[in-house]
């Protein structure tokens, strides 16, 4: 780290760049030092003012004994809806620029929770690109780790759990990863083959949980399902509040309305630090079929609803879970100057949210 010391005198000023690496990865630190008699301090007092600034900053972010950087984080694994992006057999202009650049291609929703403390890490729902997306997540773990300490689904829709596949017998045959699912979920997970013999051969271990319960997973992090309504045809569906100490995020990426809800997402973002939320079409009349067939809230919609938030709300909100026809997926485009101009957030694939 570079601490950058600025000594201001009547008529000359002195810049001294003191480069202390090995002290801190913690941001340029920029001090000025006004001396109202005007003498000019030696070099070596300066490094001296340098140093105590340095420790001075250390001491204020390792409180309780962690610093900034050992607080647990979440990493953005996937941003698009469950069919993925591009969408099979799509020949419309929104999937045309992924075929022409490779590099637009986004993997369906998911996040992870890493603990730098004690190198750990849990997934949010075990999607079709649950391969890539534990690579991504092998970047945040310690060297040689590949997998995560367990895996939290939020609902039965087709990518929301089918990843699981990769840890059966004609994959990589897991040894009882845990798996925390909702009761019907446990049941329909139990009960219907191929899933059944991930059961049987103890390639995952249900952990059954239930809407508001606590789940401790060590002395920082708990996490709380949340239940919301979204046509729940095979399984309920949950969202998760995650804990961090004294702060917390809010994960939903799939609900009908929120009307619907018998909660209120405003009072919720409100109370977290992180809320990422379905933003699976930008406005109605997106796709050609009745949207009432799939209904979720348009970020049109919950912008509007959000409007009354304070600015400071409005940045804790981050838009995921795009469908292949949603605007938002496209860097620079007008419904994402939309967003960001109204003061929210859109996630983005690979991202890393501290809270």
């Amino acid at each position: 780290m570079v601490v950058v010391v600025l000594v201001a005198v009547p008529e000359v000023e002195v810049l001294v760049e003191v480069d202390l690496v090995e002290a801190s990865e913690a941001v340029v630190s920029v001090v000025a030092v006004l001396l109202e008699d005007g003498k000019i301090l030696y070099m070596r007092n300066l490094f001296y003012i340098a140093l105590l600034l340095v420790l001075f900053s250390c001491n204020n972010k390792e409180e309780n004994g962690t610093s900034e950087n050992d607080q647990p984080y979440i990493v953005v694994l996937g941003i698009a809806q469950d069919a993925g992006y591009p969408q099979i057999a799509c020949k419309k202009v929104c999937c045309q620029r992924v075929y022409d650049n490779p590099s637009n291609k986004r993997l369906v929703s998911s996040i992870a929770l890493v603990d730098p403390i004690s190198k750990e890490s849990w997934v949010f729902d075990a999607t079709p690109d649950f391969t890539e997306q534990t690579k991504i997540l092998s970047k945040h773990l310690k060297e040689g780790k590949q997998l995560p300490q367990g895996i939290f689904l939020t609902h039965g829709h087709i990518g929301h759990y089918p990843g699981l596949m990769y840890l059966g017998r004609e994959a990589m045959s897991a040894d009882k990863m845990p798996v925390y699912a909702m009761p019907r979920m446990v049941d329909y997970l139990t009960n219907n083959g191929p899933w059944s013999q991930l059961v049987d051969l103890n390639n995952i271990e249900l952990k059954p949980i239930q809407k508001d319960s606590i789940i401790v997973l060590n002395e920082r992090i708990s996490i709380t399902p949340i239940l919301v309504p979204h046509r729940d045809e095979f399984t309920e569906t949950v969202g998760y509040l995650i804990k961090n100490n004294t702060k917390q995020a809010l994960f939903i990426p799939d609900i009908d309305k929120w009307s619907k809800w018998d909660r209120n997402i405003v009072d919720y973002i409100k109370e977290v630090d992180i809320a990422l939320l379905d933003a699976t079409f930008f406005k109605n009349g997106e796709i050609n079929r009745d949207m009432n067939e799939v209904p979720h809230p348009f970020a049109e919609e919950s912008m509007q609803l959000f409007e009354g938030l304070s600015n400071k709300d409005k940045r804790k909100v981050y838009f995921i879970h795009f469908n292949h026809t949603n605007p938002l997926l496209i860097d620079g485009s007008d419904a994402q100057k939309s967003v960001i101009n109204k003061g929210f957030n859109i996630a983005k694939q690979e991202l890393i949210i501290s809270f």
